[in-house]
């Protein structure tokens, strides 16, 4: 994409990144006082002459004199240019790299926010001290002091005005700014969190971005309130404990992935300190792309019941673009009624290590919950089962990993010859004749639940996706999705729900679950709109070279391989 790059922008970037943390993943380093040293990686030397300051966010080398930002430093280590360093590292905090010239400024972190948040934290802090039933309260979960103290875990007092009158001068708009106080209808002001039980949100770099409250009285909303989204704070991107762990262990051999905080903290206690949580969302791309900088091996852990199934289903939907052979994924049920903190007090860090250990692999678990249900000893299942596979095998990136499943699909289709994603794909549209392929399903599935969300796809998109299908019954569904705007759910399943060309229920589409959320759902359908389209493509394409083949006209194939080199 054209333009420059905001300065703004790449300040943050740089901000955000943890100079201990881009460099001892690529170097090793000792702590010495306030800093850490180590071999320079820029010239051979025996002795350590090159220093990495936290304070700072900067190294230097005192023996041939080179230093920066982590920035800098990716790009010198990794051999990249500055724009692909800027992408790297934007994508793994799952930002986008702005231009100049896209027409709208990037807006900086205002550094403020995070003073006001450190604020907030001594002061929830120093009220724990007093408030007894937030002590009681984690005394009978079993905390103890240290623990409380290691997390930053504090309380903040019922009241409404709280903060104003004690952080010393800070304004309403700080407040709101940093995610602390809210404004009502009437332009009134008041603490977000009152009489609850506060757990301090860090980034890497151990700064407060935001919190998470744990209510004290069953009747005071919702059991855990966190932040909304910040500047400084977005929660799709965060993970619970990740500094704290990374401070506790110089080197993770694996993470673990629970549901809360609490989990996380008892966990801690107990001696695990690799655990991490999500803040009440899916575990989402974005969230495993940054565990596997700091790991090779992550193990997720769910409650057994139904609920818990479901998040691992869209746990390791979501992890299969961050996977590849060098990154192992895991996943452990727990049993019925127990959570990571019920099961560890109740029969211990062994019984629990133990579950940790025998965890299922993400792909044995993907493999048995595709199969379920199918006769694979026959065709039917066997190709049933290739076209339920392919769109997992798509998420998947090109490299060993792939094709490894890949063979591992055609193994347990029974088939001779190991098949490719696309030869799969054409196998699931033999087998559902009549029937929608996967991504035109899928996109089907979006539509029908968020009939708005068809207006996030460009217009020239939707007017060839509508075209690719004409002659279905989904081009008229979208047809009329385009020229009613207001239309709903019901009132599309009651026009096609009936519609025998489905080959199924549009009802039962429109119940079934999705790995993402709402936000997600409607980012993701622009860019199932474009898999259609290039699956056309493809399907044409390898239709005309059929074609050509069987005529045996050599100047005609040359002709066509010479336009694909265009």
């Amino acid at each position: 994409m054209a333009g420059r790059i905001p300065q703004s922008f790449i300040n943050d970037l740089i901000d955000r990144l943890d100079i201990v943390d881009v460099v001892g993943r690529r170097v090793t380093l000792k702590k010495s006082g306030k800093n850490y040293s180590g071999l320079c990686p820029f010239h051979d030397e025996k002795t350590p002459s090159f220093t990495v300051s936290p304070d700072k966010n900067f190294f230097h080398c005192f023996g041939c004199q080179e230093s920066g930002t982590p920035l800098s430093f990716i790009m010198k280590f990794d051999r990249l240019e500055f724009v692909e360093a800027v992408e790297q590292v934007a994508a793994d905090f799952g930002l986008e790299v702005p231009r100049e010239q896209a027409g709208r400024a990037y807006k900086q972190v205002d550094a403020s926010i995070y003073e006001v948040l450190k604020q907030a934290e001594g002061y929830y802090k120093r009220n724990l001290r007093g408030a007894d039933t937030a002590i009681e309260y984690l005394k009978r979960r079993g905390l103890t002091g240290v623990i409380a103290h290691q997390f930053g875990i504090g309380y903040a007092p019922e009241g409404w005005q709280n903060l104003k009158a004690n952080l010393g001068g800070v304004s309403d708009q700080s407040l709101l700014a940093a995610g602390l106080s809210v404004k009502n209808d009437r332009g009134r002001v008041y603490d977000r969190f009152r009489d609850r039980v506060m757990f301090p949100i860090r980034d890497t770099r151990g700064r407060v971005i935001g919190f998470g409250g744990r209510t004290l009285r069953a009747d005071d909303g919702p059991k855990y309130l966190n932040s909304p989204e910040t500047e400084a704070f977005h929660k799709g991107n965060e993970l619970y404990g990740l500094y704290e762990a990374r401070q506790a262990l110089r080197h993770i051999d694996r993470l673990i992935v629970v549901e809360g905080y609490m989990d996380v903290v008892a966990l801690a206690q107990f001696g695990i300190a690799n655990s991490v949580a999500t803040l009440g969302t899916a575990t989402g791309t974005t969230h495993f792309n940054k565990l596997y900088r700091y790991t090779e091996e992550v193990v997720c852990c769910f409650d057994g019941d139904n609920a818990g199934r479901q998040a691992a289903w869209k746990a390791l939907e979501n992890a299969l673009p961050a996977l590849n052979e060098n990154r192992q994924l895991k996943f452990v049920f727990l049993p019925d009624g127990h959570d990571p903190d019920s099961l560890i007090r109740e029969q211990g860090k062994d019984t629990f290590l133990r579950k940790i250990d025998e965890a299922q692999g993400a792909l044995d678990l993907l493999f048995r919950r595709l199969s379920e249900g199918l006769d694979l000893g026959s065709i039917d299942g066997q190709a049933r089962f290739v076209g339920l596979a392919a769109p997992f095998v798509d998420k998947l990136p090109e490299g060993v990993l792939r094709t490894l499943v890949e063979q591992r699909v055609s193994q347990i289709a029974g088939l001779k010859q190991p098949l490719s994603a696309g030869q799969a794909r054409r196998v699931s549209q033999t087998d559902r004749v009549n029937r929608l392929s996967k991504v035109s399903e899928y996109l089907l599935t979006i539509v029908v639940k968020h009939p708005d969300f068809w207006f996030e796809v460009p217009l020239q998109t939707r007017s060839e996706v509508i075209a690719v299908l004409e002659g279905t019954v989904l081009s008229e569904l979208l047809g009329f999705v385009e020229q009613t705007p207001e239309t709903d759910t019901e009132e599309l399943i009651i026009r096609f729900g009936d519609d025998s060309r489905w080959g199924g229920s549009l009802t039962t589409l429109a119940e079934r679950p999705t790995a993402m959320d709402i936000d997600g759902l409607k980012l993701e359908l622009p860019e199932v709109c474009q898999m259609l389209l290039r699956n056309v493509r493809t399907e044409e394409r390898r239709s005309s070279l059929q074609k050509l083949k069987s005529t045996q006209d050599m100047d005609e194939l040359r002709k066509f391989w010479a336009d694909r080199q265009t």
